[in-house]
């Protein structure tokens, strides 16, 4: 792993899970981990619900486009976490793959997506803490 770890976020729509998972990487590490995201077949736009969802905490993925995945985004990746990707997601040695069975959110309103951000806070503070550990 380089000094600074660099994690990619993939999921099918690159619209809701690994948006909010990299909001979360983002607002909760700071520049202290490379955070990416992208989709497998990215959606035209991120979806409204997830967006409301991590408002409500306080971050704002208004400003994040869905983008393609690309072999060079995860040849650059020292963490690539999957949320549903499959197959899609290309495989390269010494890249650490994870993969995180999470509910879509796609076409879910906001109160169903709740749970889903709940439990992606939950697991990107575990990755911090692991990425990061504190020094003594």
């Amino acid at each position: 792993m380089t000094s600074k770890p660099s994690v990619l976020f993939v999921c099918v729509h690159n619209a809701g899970r690994s948006q909010m998972a990299q909001g979360f990487l983002a607002d909760l590490a700071g520049d202290a981990i490379e955070v990416r995201s992208a989709g497998s077949a990215p959606a035209e736009t991120i979806n409204p619900a997830a967006v409301e969802a991590m408002s409500e905490l306080g971050i704002d993925i208004t400003d994040q486009t869905p983008k393609i995945l690309t072999p060079d985004a995860v040849q650059t990746s020292d963490v690539v976490i999957t949320m549903g990707c499959g197959d899609a997601c290309p495989y390269f040695p010494g890249v650490d793959y994870r993969d995180w069975a999470l509910e879509d959110p796609a076409g879910k309103g906001v109160d169903s997506v709740r749970p889903i951000r709940d439990e992606i806070r939950k697991r990107v503070e575990e990755l911090i803490a692991e990425l990061l550990p504190a020094k003594s």
